[in-house]
């Protein structure tokens, strides 16, 4: 079976494709030859095109719109556009489109092939680059949510079984907790994610705005409406859109986003007709949607259309254990964001973060490290702390709970000491430098864990 790289030739007069066909065949390549624009166009749908060599002037459909519509199949297509030495605009305006080269005639045989040559090579960066990207999805698509317990891993793996559906989902849980993030690796996963992802707080728009803002409006269907809009759901067309805080919505806005999950379509403000779409709904809240439900509140029946699959995020305080993980994420990336050295963290600071109970979730412990970076010296200590952080220190946890799931702070500590480790690649003087004690306390505690 030949497996060279299949070159496709668009070019109307036989003599020039005889010979362009004949010049390729020798230099090793397989050829596919096409009469016209049309032709073109169908042979590129049906095969794996490696390189695309067209005229610009044809018959009927020209090069330009035949490199137009090849770049909508294959937004990476390699196309090399061939014209006269007159016609160098037009090839000046098919790299503007995306072409990869272009030819002047008659050409040298030579420059030709090492044009399709360079294309070739091209194509493999792309491939490689694709290549990568799925190995980096592969390992780091949960990078930007930080958590090694059990609660936050069934999470992930629940992500990852319905990602590649098209189920509707609900995320709940409280307020900074990561709904969003949860979200956006969903799409992540999903055979959506080469397309957009739209995501909208529902609670933080007034009743009409929201209504135009997903459904869409027509020019002069209200006062400011200059122009046609198309609205949130058919702007995320094949992609996914994020409605968060969907508990806030109205009874009438109920209604519509019923029929609009239902039926997949949309009637944009102003307009008459409905307008079909495609797109995966995932919605989220903080509220409790079941008593919301039997308060009369929400509605059943749209409950039950969004809760296919519901995700429960567990609040900060419930997965304890990965506060110190998540404190050395937010030291180093504050430090990052301020152009400093990363500070090494008191353990009597580290205590008060675990024990405290964490309202606001990860976000409100996102927001108390920038603080206490930025207001401290050397080291993050108590005194850098919040108040209200500080304060829980003398009311510490206690070694457990009566369910028996909540770490001791010993286990805790010991896990965040073994993470540094691993982070620096068991270089214990910069990991006794992060954790702010001394050398030999460090190896005291690694002796005690069997870890030397």
């Amino acid at each position: 079976m030949n497996t060279a790289p299949l070159i496709l030739i668009a070019e109307d007069e036989d003599l020039m494709r005889a010979i362009l066909a004949g010049l390729l065949e020798e230099a090793g390549y397989r050829v596919a030859v096409a009469a016209n624009a049309e032709e073109a166009l169908e042979r590129f749908a049906a095969e794996d095109v490696a390189v695309t060599l067209t005229d610009i002037r044809m018959t009927g459909m020209d090069g330009l719109a035949l490199l137009d519509h090849i770049k909508d199949i294959d937004a990476e297509a390699l196309v090399i556009v061939m014209t006269a030495y007159s016609s160098v605009d037009s090839a000046v305006a098919a790299l503007r489109k995306g072409a990869y080269d272009y030819i002047t005639k008659p050409f040298v045989n030579e420059d030709l092939l090492q044009s399709v040559k360079n294309a070739l090579r091209q194509r493999e960066l792309f491939r490689e680059n694709r290549a990568l990207r799925r190995e980096l999805d592969r390992r780091y698509s949960f990078s930007e949510i930080i958590g090694t317990s059990e609660a936050l891993q069934s999470v992930f793996r629940l992500v990852e079984k319905v990602a590649a559906t098209n189920t509707h989902i609900l995320i709940q849980g409280e307020s900074g907790t990561g709904k969003e993030l949860i979200a956006r690796a969903i799409h992540h996963h999903s055979p959506r994610a080469d397309r957009p992802f739209v995501a909208i707080n529902c609670g933080a728009l007034p009743e009409t705005l929201l209504e135009s803002e997903l459904f869409g409006h027509t020019r002069g269907a209200f006062t400011g409406a200059v122009a046609n809009k198309p609205g949130l759901l058919r702007a995320a067309e094949g992609g996914t859109v994020f409605l968060d805080e969907i508990g806030e919505i109205t009874a009438a806005m109920q209604v519509r986003l019923l029929r609009a999950v239902q039926e997949h379509e949309v009637t944009p403000v102003g307009a008459t007709a409905p307008v079909e779409f495609d797109a995966r709904i995932i919605c989220a809240t903080n509220r409790d949607l079941e008593k919301e439900v039997a308060a009369g509140r929400f509605r059943e029946d749209l409950f039950y259309r969004l809760n296919v699959i519901e995700i429960h995020l567990p609040p900060l305080r419930e997965r304890r254990e990965d506060i110190p993980l998540l404190v050395r994420h937010f030291i180093t990336q504050t430090a990052r964001e301020q152009g400093q050295t990363e500070k090494p963290i008191a353990p009597q600071a580290l205590s008060a973060l675990i024990n405290y109970s964490w309202p606001g979730n990860v976000r409100e412990l996102q927001n108390a490290i920038e603080r206490a970076f930025t207001l401290s010296g050397e080291r993050i200590d108590t005194d850098s702390l919040p108040p209200r952080i500080r304060d829980s220190a003398g009311d510490m946890l206690p070694v457990r709970d009566p369910d028996g799931l909540r770490p001791t702070l010993a286990e805790v500590e010991r896990r965040y000491i073994l993470e540094t480790l691993a982070a620096v690649n068991q270089d214990k003087v910069r990991a006794a430098n992060i954790l702010g004690i001394d050398l030999s306390t460090l190896y005291r505690k690694l002796k005690r864990y069997d870890a030397i």
